[in-house]
């Protein structure tokens, strides 16, 4: 419980650093460092971490997208028609990056199409679209906004977490249904619902207290909340479906007591796109008017 406690201690600490830092280069190359970490967690699950040239493409295109995204939120400073190609500009680079390291995976595997078996291939793949793109929202979620980005990017990354203290709190008082007892023991139907409902009302909460009380604000915000707890629970339980077929208790020790990054982070993948999307277009429709005044 000591190495849990200290691990998790240190994990704010080096997190709250770099959100200090957060509108400067230091996010994206966090953000950066952090997929490279989960990525490698990824592709040694699938015993692909020792291949060095799918290692090398799948990390690459890793690195690439954080800097790429952040590189145009700079640029987006700028106003008139330049923003528009920038966005295609980057748009278009991410693509091609991707696009190139998705080439060198499958060259490799005609290569070694005797030791590499397309399973192992496809998950790779998958890793690479999945993590460099949802993890790299994080700066999308930041630059989105300059008064109000890191607020989004703090709420974007609570909303997972504070759906499993929801979760666990109530699934310890209530929880009696099992929600997928096969792959999460401890989950509840009744923690589940929990869980949604103490996001909601937290969302609502700080959104209201950030920019004032309506009614309005509360409901878009309590909705927002309430989402994205369903989706961090899928996220949650689909990497924890792929830990128990492929026979591995955590996807890392970077984190004593905690795991991988992977293993803290699984249900963030899913939840910082999902509350980028209903974010940008709430704050594109006037007609709700304003989750953030």
């Amino acid at each position: 419980m000591l190495t849990r406690i200290i691990s998790g201690t240190v994990g704010a600490a080096i997190m709250a650093v770099v959100l200090y830092f957060h509108d400067t280069i230091v996010l994206p190359i966090a953000v950066g460092a952090m997929i490279v970490v989960m990525l490698f967690e990824l592709l040694r699950a699938v015993k692909l971490e020792k291949c060095l040239p799918i290692l090398i493409a799948v990390e690459g295109c890793g690195i690439v997208m954080p800097q790429l995204y952040s590189c145009y939120y700079y640029a987006d400073k700028v106003k008139g028609d330049r923003i528009i190609k920038i966005d295609g500009a980057v748009t278009l680079a991410a693509f091609a990056v991707t696009l190139a390291a998705a080439f060198i995976v499958f060259v490799t595997w005609l290569k070694k199409h005797k030791e590499i078996r397309y399973e192992q291939v496809f998950f790779a793949l998958a890793a690479m679209v999945l993590v460099p793109q949802a993890m790299s929202t994080m700066v999308r979620i930041d630059r989105m906004n300059e008064e109000h980005g890191l607020f989004l990017l703090i709420m974007g990354l609570c909303g997972a977490w504070i759906a499993d203290t929801g979760a666990y709190f109530t699934g310890v008082a209530f929880g009696k249904h099992k929600l997928c007892p096969e792959i999460s023991p401890k989950k509840t139907i009744e923690g589940f619902i929990g869980g949604i409902t103490f996001t909601g009302i937290a969302y609502a909460a700080a959104f209201s207290l950030r920019s004032g009380f309506t009614a309005e604000r509360a409901i878009i915000a309590f909705v927002i909340g309430a989402v994205c707890a369903v989706i961090g629970t899928v996220g949650d339980l689909s990497a924890s479906m792929v830990k128990r077929q492929i026979g591995f208790k955590d996807y890392g020790k970077i984190m004593p007591g905690h795991g991988g990054l992977m293993d803290r982070f699984d249900s963030v993948l899913f939840v910082l796109p999902t509350f980028y999307i209903m974010i940008a277009v709430v704050l594109e429709d006037h007609s709700v008017g304003g989750l953030l005044g």
